[in-house]
């Protein structure tokens, strides 16, 4: 049987349709940070998507012009307002957020070499101000956005919410994992001291459309490929296993955290039927979009931001307890509905 690809918009149709205990939000104001990125996008999507919502959204970033476009079908909308501003600077509101998903980070590779003293502050600050604000603001739930990357090398097994890992803290690369983890600490910190309601996820690598140009990771340069009708270019031989999500499965895992996660717990955030190699992955999106892969040496400056991880997988068993699991559709499916709404997005033809 041929299997039917549902589009973006059907999908977070979908995905909505969960089984969440929405009314919790039932009159409540959520900030969603890094609103303009990749997952912050789509947990906004979602969030407007909803029918019969009684809630106020807003989303924050620090690109004005990208926020219009990305969001410009709710610009109207009186359930939505777009904040302009820095995580690592005061926020310039005084609205009660009664939750807020921080997804505010900076995880292109290019610039764990180029500014890692942005990335790290970005992280550690960011965190900081919000959850302060928080406290004196009515925070009834906070939400931080980690990574996977916070297990570091490991050592084969499969990575469980209790494994710590390894992290070389004198190594700029680590830039990215050290503040993720010291973002973690200080959330849970801030929990025990002021008494506030926290959950962290740890998202494992996520792909799906609205990712922005500069996003240098490896899917977006391949996806960025075959949608100029090039072939793959590959920069290593992709070896390195990694565990997967779908950026629409992601978001909806944030919001399981956000309405039914346990304060000062960790999750992991992966689909278990989409754990394969780089090499695999270029594959999978050359294959869709009818494509070729190819080998090109890396720039020393790439391999300045390249992961030292060889094999990343994630166990999302404390997820799936709270009732969360991934859209059924295959991996492949939605590197296609990925591909079509990027065409859609950019006025392209169809696959």
């Amino acid at each position: 049987m041929v299997e039917m690809t549902n589009t973006y918009s059907q999908q977070l149709e979908e995905a909505v349709r969960s089984g969440l205990p929405w009314s919790k939000l039932s009159g409540c104001n959520i900030l969603v940070t890094g609103a303009t990125g990749l997952i912050g996008g789509c947990l906004v999507d979602m969030l407007m998507h909803r029918r019969h919502r009684d809630y106020t959204v807003y989303a924050a970033g620090r690109n004005k012009a990208r926020a219009d476009r990305r969001f410009s079908t709710y610009l109207n909308d009186p359930d939505f307002h777009f904040l302009c501003f820095d995580v690592t600077k005061p926020l310039p509101a005084d609205v009660d957020f009664h939750f807020i998903i921080d997804a505010a980070s900076s995880a292109s590779p290019a610039l764990y070499a180029a500014d890692p003293v942005g990335v790290m502050k970005a992280n550690i600050c960011g965190v900081d101000r919000l959850l302060d604000y928080g406290r004196r603001h009515r925070l009834r739930r906070f939400v931080y956005v980690s990574s996977g990357e916070v297990y570091g090398e490991g050592d084969g097994r499969v990575f469980t919410e209790d494994y710590s890992g390894y992290v070389d803290p004198t190594a700029v690369r680590s830039c990215y994992p050290s503040s993720k983890r010291a973002a973690e600490t200080l959330a849970v910190c801030y929990a025990r001291q002021y008494g506030l309601d926290i959950s962290i996820a740890r998202p494992s690598h996520v792909y799906g459309p609205y990712f922005s140009p500069s996003d240098n990771r490896v899917y977006a340069q391949f996806l960025r490929n075959v949608l100029a009708g090039e072939d793959i270019v590959m920069k290593s031989e992709g070896t390195q296993f990694r565990s997967w999500c779908y950026v629409i499965d992601c978001a909806a895992a944030l919001l399981f955290l956000l309405l039914k996660g346990e304060n000062m717990t960790a999750y992991n955030i992966a689909d278990a039927q989409s754990n394969i190699t780089i090499r695999q992955l270029a594959g999978m999106i050359a294959a869709v979009g009818n494509r070729k892969v190819v080998m090109e040496l890396p720039e020393e400056a790439e391999k300045a931001g390249y992961s030292v991880v060889t094999r990343a997988v994630f166990d999302t068993t404390r997820l799936e307890q709270l009732g969360w699991m991934p859209l059924p559709s295959s991996m492949q499916e939605k590197i296609k509905a990925t591909l079509l709404e990027e065409k859609r997005v950019q006025g392209g033809s169809c696959l």
